[in-house]
Order: C-alpha cells, then sequence, then structure tokens
C-alpha cells in the first residue's frame, strides 16, 4: 500500500509511475458552496492529468450554474435523487449509476433533490479543480457561517478559469 503524500505540499516533480491506494477515510475533506469534497487524488498523485473526488450534497444543495474553461467533468451518482442542469434543460431524477460528462465550456450545475445526502464520484480532467475547491474552502471556513466574502470567490474562480453564470430556476 502507498501512502499518498501531505496534499498541501506543492511538488514540481513529477511522480513516476506507481500505484495509489486510498483507503475509505483517506484524502483531503473540503467544503465550500454548501458542498463536500472528500479529494482522493489530486494532481500531485495523479501527474496532473486528473483529480478524483468523493462529494456529498445535502438536500436543496448543489452548486450555482457555471463553466469550466480548462476541466470536463464526469459524475457518477452513488446515492440520493440528484437533477443535472444540461444543455440548457434540467434533466429528471437521476438513479444511482447514471452517469453525466460535461465538457469544458458547457454551463452546468446539479441538484440534490432528494430527502437524504447525495453523493457521486467526481472525475475532473485535468487537474486543478481541487486547488480551487480547497481555496474556495478556506473563504467559506473564513465566514464562519456566515456569508463568504463574494469578491474573493470571484477571484478565485477567475483565477482558474471558472465562470458562474446567472442563476436558474430549478423545477420540480
Amino acid at each position: 500500500m502507498h501512502i499518498l503524500p501531505d496534499p498541501t505540499v506543492v511538488s514540481d516533480a513529477t511522480v513516476p509511475p506507481q500505484t495509489f491506494v486510498v483507503p475509505p477515510e483517506g484524502g483531503q475533506t473540503l467544503h465550500a458552496y454548501g458542498d463536500t469534497a472528500q479529494i482522493k487524488l489530486s494532481g500531485q498523485e495523479t501527474n496532473g492529468s486528473m483529480v478524483v473526488a468523493l462529494g456529498s450534497t445535502p438536500p436543496g444543495g448543489g452548486p450555482p450554474p457555471h463553466r469550466h474553461q480548462n476541466e470536463d467533468e464526469l459524475f457518477l451518482v452513488v446515492e440520493g435523487s440528484v437533477r443535472f442542469l444540461a444543455n440548457g434543460q434540467w434533466t429528471e431524477p437521476l438513479a444511482p449509476g447514471s452517469i453525466v460528462y460535461t465538457q469544458r465550456g458547457a454551463v452546468h450545475t446539479f441538484r440534490n433533490v432528494g430527502e437524504t445526502p447525495s453523493w457521486q464520484w467526481i472525475i475532473v480532467t485535468p487537474s486543478g479543480f481541487e486547488t480551487f475547491f480547497s481555496k474556495s474552502a478556506e473563504v467559506f471556513a473564513a465566514a464562519g457561517g456566515g456569508p463568504p466574502d463574494m469578491a474573493r470567490l470571484l477571484a478565485i474562480s477567475a483565477e482558474h478559469q471558472i465562470e458562474f453564470v446567472p442563476p436558474l430556476v430549478v423545477s420540480g
């Protein structure tokens, strides 16, 4: 078993070919935008090729509509009732086992429309999303449960070429 390096240590060196094993409790857990992401593999372990996270969203939660200019995202619904904004339309609630793939540049979001937390595997290529989410989590933590510093969140988003778009109404 390979022990993962400290995710806060940034290294310019590439990781030699190896196998990483991450236990269920492994990875860095971050809280931002009302969601929790447990970063299982970051760009540090994947030589920048991807991020793998296990995301949890409370009932009624989900990120604001947005688009990534640098990353594609793949969502694998594990548990709960989740609707996705896909191609300008909201899907019906997706069952566990459903997959949603969003190409870079496409406006998207999701909403937990169930009564219990939803769980999804999130795979982002290439890496970089984990840095955006970590910096955002710091802003939310600094707010101590109050309103986050929106100017700082927008600056972090711009730095990572993630653009929030006007809110859309979730129907049904």
